[in-house]
């Protein structure tokens, strides 16, 4: 990454964005379009540098995103509907917001602008064979939020100069804060009822730290030549792990008690194994552990503990 670039996050208060901006506004110039639909001061922080600009708005609004995009060098498209839950309560939002106007971009970009567009691990679906899941296993989304984000990777994957990546499941607090999310949700419930009654104990998912998922855009941009075009699961492989040993893990820090629901169904069938070596080769590594994050959730629970700071 050479000389100061113009960099357009869409959806960039959200839980990614909001933390994804410290990143880069030191350095280079970051434009961020969002409707905030969620939390209206994620990015207040950011509004005393010069380096930063906000725009509100809709990312469907082609013509105002068209002109966002018009002198951008690099484009990281965050804006979605996120989770199964908030995809089925409007279908036709989630295919707009997370399918249609991607492939907008990906057709309407200019071939020198750089694109890091996050799918999900999602994708993955389910895992009955028990096999890891890398770049070229075959995806299977179990859901209508994962086969927009499969479908929009796609239309990246077909578009030159452009990375995408598959992302674990994130954790960690944030300025737009997600209590949804299976790490932040678990350690709320156990602060606020000391007991997780989990469905579908032997579930696998793989995890990540989301400033672990902010140094990998950085990695991307800073090593483009070694990324281009290319498609990274980004995970913390040490944390590939079933629900009751991310509970136990929980259990370590605070007191809960764990029940074992055994004749109900999980509505959220996701259960795969994930590898990130690919990434790992370029010379990516995480800086963060479960106990760390699940400290600083602690410390963030402390302050705030609002369902509001859920996507649904």
């Amino acid at each position: 990454m050479s000389g100061k670039m113009k960099i357009l996050i869409t959806g960039g208060a959200g839980y990614i964005g909001s933390e994804l901006v410290q990143y880069f506004i030191e350095d280079h110039e970051v434009v961020v379009i969002d409707n905030l639909m969620y939390d209206p001061t994620s990015l207040l922080r950011y509004t005393t540098s010069p380096n930063f600009t906000f725009v509100k708005g809709d990312v469907r609004n082609t013509k105002l995103l068209g002109t966002l995009m018009e002198d951008c060098d690099v484009i990281i498209p965050l804006a979605a509907l996120v989770g199964f839950p908030l995809c089925d309560e409007d279908p036709r939002a989630a295919v707009e917001i997370n399918y249609e106007i991607n492939q907008w971009i990906a057709d309407n970009k200019r071939p020198e602008q750089k694109v890091v567009y996050p799918c999900t691990n999602s994708g993955y679906g389910t895992s009955e064979d028990g096999t890891v899941r890398t770049e070229e296993s075959p995806l299977n989304p179990v859901s209508l939020y994962g086969r927009t984000k499969v479908d929009a990777e796609e239309a990246y994957r077909n578009t030159e100069n452009c990375v995408t990546f598959r992302l674990a499941t994130v954790y960690g607090p944030a300025s737009r804060m997600r209590t949804d999310l299976l790490v932040n949700n678990f350690v709320l419930r156990t602060l606020r009822d000391r007991i997780l009654v989990l469905y579908e104990c032997e579930f696998m998912r793989n995890y990540v730290h989301i400033q672990d998922v902010c140094k990998a855009f950085k990695f991307v941009i800073e090593n483009w030549d070694i990324c281009v075009n290319d498609t990274f699961n980004v995970g913390n492989d040490a944390l590939n792990m079933n629900k009751l040993e991310l509970a136990k893990v929980i259990q370590n820090h605070l007191p809960l008690e764990i029940i074992r629901a055994e004749f109900t169904s999980d509505p959220d069938t996701r259960d795969y194994i994930v590898s990130s070596e690919k990434i790992y080769k370029k010379g990516f590594a995480c800086d963060y552990d479960l106990d760390q994050g699940i400290k600083q959730l602690v410390n963030a629970y402390s302050i705030i503990e609002s369902p509001w700071y859920a996507n649904y």
